[in-house]
């Protein structure tokens, strides 16, 4: 009996069902026509239909960092795949799993020109761990397999697979690879974990630096005991926010801007730094460790960036959860926690500026004060980037991993609507806001129907002030004069109206809480635009530039 063969694409999809795959982001495309008919089949995978290529890697960028696994975006050859390459680049850099497929024409045509065809694979290879052509339909479960392998081993990122057309027609036997792939833990070297608790006995004001690898890790718990058990103060960088609760007396808050604050006086007082999850993409040690002075533990599961200002003196590599749990065994000491306890006040007192205060246009601190009012918890707020990234960055609570997603590797504008409509499909049960400044939300303004098709509710806040603020506000820095940064702006009232979803302006500041909560309760999604006072950015340089740490 002659065995039936399967076509390329019906068997991607079986090797993509095989990875538990709920959900590819993207848009249809000619010579993808095969993998999309295949999919149409498939009881265990959504495809969720996007509006443009880059917010559909978006939305596999936030799934994968709220879920672990890899998310999965897809989109045909040529400005299809180009299109992707923002959302793609930010996934890798902030090491969110995500694996992009992208369709080509048929091999035979990629040796000379042809309409639409670029190469590809060349351009993702230096935007993601991994990445390969399928040149055969026999090769699809290795290729499938490494890709989404690679896409969640640390550090996590994106890998990218090439379909070509031909590929997806021809007739294979081939099947998914089967049996679960089990990684064993690596342990830190227990020489190497006596010698650093030696190390940090003998510090004077040694200081904790987590790191989103601490989130990808989920060791929050781990080394939150781990600082109890020492009386270690801990600072976060922007995507570690949460990874110990705002409210915990060793909590000092986030770092990450360039000029100095008062977290940077911890850093000045630091003998030693002990750096768990941390990246440097996140944030240069240049602005934390200037003198190239601190003593460095690096706790991860891969050694670290080499950098004259991250010069390690231990490192402590493999898995974070385990090390964490050896390091607090041996260490039997406790720090002096009086300076910390004494930066901590100053710090609070810092981010309840503003909070009552009810001029118009609405401070920034009043904005970010009035969204943490309305979130429990567990709810999510996602960042896009521009000036009110830093506002929130810098001010807004934490209280658990992954509650507070920022855009911080590659920084991209547009991230927060795309993402917000990717956080609703991962947790309907919770409350999310989508943080814009106005250029970031124009920027994906079109998934706004992809979120209405789907049913979803959330609240997209629009910080409103008609201008690239952040690029202001780094010109002014720099030169004192701003260049070429104002535009105007669309009714938001109306074009939510347009898209058959709520919105309203806020016209006076003790409307918007009152607000919030009520949009938040809403089964619909909404629009809120609120007008922001700029001129608090400059306040901000001037009290930055006017740091004096607490003796």
């Amino acid at each position: 009996m002659v065995e039936q063969l399967k076509k390329g694409a019906e068997l991607f999809v079986e090797c993509l069902e095989n990875e538990r795959v709920e959900y590819i982001f993207g848009l249809p495309g000619e010579e993808i026509l095969p993998l999309l008919n295949a999919l149409s089949s498939s009881e265990k995978i959504k495809f969720i239909l996007t509006r443009h290529e880059q917010a559909a890697a978006f939305m596999a960028d936030i799934y994968g960092r709220l879920t672990g696994k890899a998310g999965v975006c897809l989109a045909t050859l040529g400005p299809g795949a180009t299109n992707l390459i923002t959302g793609v680049a930010d996934a890798n850099l902030d090491r969110s799993p995500v694996v992009a497929i992208t369709g080509q024409g048929s091999l035979e045509k990629t040796h000379k020109e042809s309409h639409q065809y670029i190469d590809i694979v060349s351009t993702f290879k230096f935007i993601t761990k991994w990445n390969r052509t399928v040149t055969r339909a026999d090769f699809i479960p290795e290729i499938v397999w490494k890709a989404f392998r690679l896409a969640k081993e640390e550090k996590k990122g994106a890998t990218h697979i090439e379909l070509p057309e031909n590929v997806c027609e021809e007739g294979t036997s081939a099947r998914p690879l089967s049996g679960e792939h089990i990684h064993s833990t690596i342990v830190a070297d227990k020489v190497a974990v006596s010698s650093a608790a030696q190390m940090i006995s003998r510090a004077m004001s040694p200081l904790i630096l987590a790191g989103n690898g601490v989130v990808r890790a989920n060791a929050s718990d781990e080394l939150v005991e781990f600082a109890k058990a020492t009386n270690i103060p801990i600072v976060n960088t922007f995507m570690g926010k949460g990874v110990i609760s705002a409210n915990d007396d060793l909590s000092l808050g986030t770092i990450g801007l360039q000029s100095k604050d008062y977290l940077t006086c911890g850093f000045e007082r630091a003998d030693l730094v002990i750096s768990i999850g941390y990246d440097l993409v996140e944030y240069s040690p240049r602005f934390w460790n200037p003198r190239m002075d601190k003593r460095i533990i690096h706790i991860d599961s891969t050694h670290s960036e080499t950098d004259m200002h991250f010069l390690t003196t231990i490192d402590l590599i493999g898995d974070i959860k385990e090390t964490l749990k050896l390091l607090a065994s041996f260490s039997k000491f406790r720090s002096d926690s009086a300076y910390s306890t004494k930066l901590k006040r100053y710090i609070a007192s810092d981010l309840d500026e503003h909070k009552d205060d009810n001029s118009y246009p609405l401070k920034p601190q009043k904005i970010v004060y009035d969204i943490r009012e309305t979130l429990d918890e567990n709810d999510i707020l996602i960042s896009d980037v521009g000036m009110h990234k830093i506002w929130i960055s810098r001010l807004y609570p934490a209280y658990r991993p992954n509650t507070v997603l920022i855009s911080n590797g590659l920084a991209s504008m547009g991230i927060a609507l795309p993402g917000a409509v990717a956080a609703k499909l991962v947790h309907p049960e919770r409350k999310i806001i989508a943080a814009c400044g106005d250029g970031g939300f124009l920027m994906n303004l079109h998934e706004l129907e992809t979120a209405k098709r789907l049913g979803l509710a959330f609240i997209v806040l629009v910080f409103d002030d008609g201008r690239y603020s952040q690029v202001e506000w780094n010109q002014l820095n720099r030169y004192g004069k701003s260049f070429n940064v104002e535009f105007t702006n669309p009714d938001f009232v109306k074009l939510a109206d347009s898209f058959g979803v709520n919105g309203i302006r806020i016209e006076k500041a003790d409307d918007l809480q009152g607000v919030l909560k009520e949009a938040s309760k809403s089964s619909s999604i909404w629009i809120i635009d609120v007008p922001v006072d700029t001129n608090e950015n400059r306040f901000l340089s001037e009290k930055l530039g006017n740091t004096i740490c607490p003796v």
